[in-house]
């Protein structure tokens, strides 16, 4: 339990590109009324948080990375009604409210309450407010009653109910926003943990064929064992491998790759190449949905154009056929009640993407392996409080 003789806990601490470490830091306390404090169980590393951990955006030093928590409330200020301490609970990496304008249409990921001059906050990532991560021994959580979402108590489900911050919810949004309806063929591009999800959600919802995209066997093995169809793009043209597996054009298509993704090489960046491929092989009136991360800004971009954040994309052809385009970040409470629902029942299993369980004190050694793609890191879960068993 966080209390007044416990000044100081663990947390790992960006110190620059590809560096990051263990330090001391402050522990958190309660700063409104509104505010609980969680002992953190399991926290993640995301794929998003290596586009900071590379140096890829403004990031400065001391930031305390984790948008991806879940643990027991240690202490809660007197302003909450509906938790107790002792609650397990998990969060969406969304900071909101929930009491804007896009908070009460169920927009949480553009909260306009939570980060001045910006719609939209989260834990621990660069210029989403000044909220501190999880991956650390605990953590403050604003606005505690809107934001938590309870889970039975124990252990039972813990990985797959740390997916529930951030991927599992992330990947059906994806199929939201391109306008998936059960018994339509859908493509999904990139098989790192959201695309996993994505076709997961597709698999789960009832999609009559999921094509998966991505260049690493291992990731491909994966789709391939939930059922989906796999598509190397190194050996030739995605677009035309999936047209010809299915016999046409698919009826909605999923970017869960976003500005870093790389040409047929498989090496070079190429910030458009997804997104033309995705108005290339989805049917006329189809939907494309992009829960990818794109940014304004790209201080690594291969050219001039994309470090603005302007890609150039076939528009044309995107109008030509009609076609509907959804974007941005996860609304995670829209979401993370009835997937919890889901894993309670027996009927989702997310945490099949789970590559490996560590410590906070091997989180800097996970980084590493996770950012260069080695030792099968893929998804990685940290208790920052020690192994759960």
């Amino acid at each position: 339990m966080a209390t007044e003789t416990q000044t100081k806990m663990k947390a790992l601490h960006y110190d620059g590109p590809f560096k990051v470490a263990v330090r001391e830091i402050e522990t958190p306390s309660i700063q409104h009324p509104d505010d609980c404090i969680i002992k953190v169980t399991t926290a993640c590393i995301c794929g998003s948080d290596l586009h900071m951990y590379q140096g890829r955006t403004a990031a400065e030093s001391g930031l305390v990375f984790g948008h991806e928590n879940m643990g027991i409330i240690t202490e809660i200020g007197p302003g909450v009604t509906l938790l107790k301490k002792g609650d397990r609970i998990v969060l969406p990496f969304n900071v909101a409210d929930g009491r804007c304008r896009n908070c009460e249409e169920g927009k949480t990921a553009f909260c306009t309450g939570v980060n001045p001059g910006f719609a939209g906050g989260a834990y621990g990532y660069v210029a989403m407010g000044p909220y501190q991560g999880g991956q650390a021994q605990y953590l403050r959580v604003p606005y505690a009653d809107f934001n938590a979402l309870k889970l039975p108590p124990g252990t039972e489900h813990e990985a797959d109910f740390a997916l529930l911050a951030d991927i599992f919810p992330t990947g059906w949004h994806g199929l939201v926003l391109a306008g998936f309806q059960a018994g339509e063929s859908v493509a999904v591009f990139g098989a790192g943990p959201v695309g996993l999800m994505a076709a997961y959600s597709g698999v789960i919802r009832g999609a009559s064929r999921v094509f998966v995209v991505d260049q690493v066997k291992e990731r491909l093995d994966a789709a391939k064992k939930i059922g989906c169809i796999p598509i190397n793009f190194t050996e030739g043209d995605p677009v035309e491998q999936i047209i010809k597996a299915n016999d046409g054009m698919v009826d909605r298509a999923v970017d869960a790759v976003g500005y870093q993704a790389v040409d047929k090489g498989g090496k070079k960046e190429q910030p458009n190449v997804v997104l033309d491929q995705l108005i290339m092989v989805t049917r006329p009136t189809g939907g494309l949905g992009i829960p990818g991360l794109y940014v304004p800004s790209d201080p690594g971009a291969p050219d001039e154009q994309s470090g603005k954040g302007q890609i150039l994309l076939s528009f044309g052809k995107l109008f030509e056929k009609g076609l509907s385009l959804g974007t941005g970040q996860c609304n995670v409470k829209a979401y993370n009640r009835y997937l919890r629902d889901l894993i309670i029942s027996g009927r989702a299993k997310p945490s099949f993407v789970v590559s490996h369980e560590v410590s906070l004190d091997e989180a800097p050694d996970a980084y590493d392996k996770f950012d260069r793609r080695v030792d099968g890191y893929t998804k990685v879960l940290l208790h920052p409080n020690g192994s759960l068993s």
